[in-house]
């Protein structure tokens, strides 16, 4: 099993209605793809604030892939490219953790 988790930073000057494009149009197109087994999209979490907890992200997806050549198939699928070329102007950073 591959976790691949993303944590998106979104342009300041965005507005509601763009971030919920880039939610429902962008991040919820990811979903049907064939190589993702789950995928979770979220955004921080009401907690108290820690000083090991980064809040200032926008939006996170988590997605589970069955393994490496699964998540490998994902980075290539048309639907994961065409996301990032339609949206990749909506960010300012995104960070990239995967584990196994």
């Amino acid at each position: 099993m591959l976790i691949h988790t993303v944590i998106f930073y979104l342009r300041g000057d965005l507005t509601e209605a763009e971030k919920l494009e880039f939610r429902n149009e962008g991040l919820e197109s990811l979903r049907p793809i064939k190589s993702v087994g789950q995928l979770f999209i979220g955004v921080p979490a009401a907690i108290p604030p820690r000083p090991v907890v980064d809040l200032s992200f926008t939006y996170a997806i988590t997605a589970v892939f069955a393994n490496v050549d699964a998540h490998n198939a994902y980075q290539v699928d048309p639907v994961h490219k065409a996301f990032v070329e339609r949206f990749k102007s909506y960010w300012t950073k995104v960070q990239i953790y995967d584990a196994e």
